[in-house]
């Protein structure tokens, strides 16, 4: 038996060298989760705990944690990447576009691309039917942006068996949910060949600052430890780099100057290519077709 039902094993080093896009390498993925945390429901994770460790609906902090990257953490997004014209994907909770309409239509209006992350900021395994969910996410975006979604990321990343079935069925191009490597895979389902595009762990605001809680530089220092172990690597052939972002985490006035440091230290590259999901998506499908 594989170790993998979707994606066929090799090691990086297996791979043929791909040409990269522009002749630039270093290909920089910035990916900003904006979510609907439901007032009425469990939040889906906390910073501040109960007392006495008695849950409890609603929950007000941890609520107001989330919605103040809604508020104040987006716009100071929104204005980082377009004083440097930097292009970027958000992975949308559709219900965004109802409880949060304006914060929805900033979005629309700075060019970033819309990827489906559901409805609502809560484990697809939840739904009862997956299908009809992925379909009234991505035509929910299509109602308010005019286009149709091609990727796909999981709230907290997290599939069922046939999530990848239902996501290709449904028109989808690349799904976000699995970090397994450097460059876009492709994957089988039953409906033809989807892309595995690369995102991360460890480049995340979510892991570094929710659940490890490290202090503001953290993720800085990491992407310059990062780039300083790719060198080698950039010089065999293209690198996908991405960024996950949530407006609560890395929007907060103590950390929103380290992640400009961290876009000025990636523009400053000759090397270096942002691009959206699509764009990335179209050019591996370019230079590595998928198989028969």
């Amino acid at each position: 038996m594989t170790s993998n039902p979707r994606i066929p094993f090799r090691m990086t080093t297996e791979r043929p060298r791909l040409a990269p896009p522009d002749g630039r390498p270093l290909i920089v993925h910035l990916v900003v989760n904006v979510e609907h945390w439901q007032f009425d429901q469990p939040m889906p994770r906390k910073m501040l705990t109960a007392p006495h460790g008695v849950e409890s609906v609603p929950d007000v902090p941890n609520f107001s944690w989330a919605e103040y990257g809604m508020r104040a953490g987006l716009p100071r997004l929104i204005a980082l990447f377009a004083a440097r014209g930097l292009p970027a994907s958000c992975s949308l909770n559709a219900g965004v576009i109802e409880a949060y309409p304006s914060a929805a239509a900033a979005i629309r209006d700075a060019g970033w691309e819309f990827i489906g992350h559901g409805m609502h900021q809560r484990s697809v395994h939840g739904e009862k039917d997956e299908g009809a969910h992925v379909r009234a996410t991505l035509d929910t975006i299509r109602a308010f942006t005019g286009i149709r979604p091609r990727g796909w990321l999981s709230p907290g990343l997290r599939e069922t068996y046939d999530t990848p079935d239902h996501l290709k069925a449904a028109g989808i191009d690349y799904v976000c949910d699995w970090v397994l490597e450097d460059l876009p895979c492709w994957m089988t389902t039953r409906h033809g060949p989807l892309i595995a595009m690369p995102y991360t762990l460890e480049l995340n605001d979510s892991p570094i600052y929710a659940v490890e809680k490290h202090a503001s530089p953290e993720m800085h220092r990491r992407l310059v430890d990062t780039l300083a172990a790719l060198e080698p690597e950039l010089r065999r052939g293209p690198i996908v780099l991405s960024l996950g972002l949530h407006p609560h985490l890395i929007g907060v006035p103590h950390r929103i100057g380290y992640l400009a440091r961290m876009l000025d230290l990636l523009t400053a590259r000759s090397d270096t290519i942002f691009m959206t999901g699509s764009r990335i998506a179209d050019w591996y499908a370019a230079v590595e077709p998928p198989p028969a």
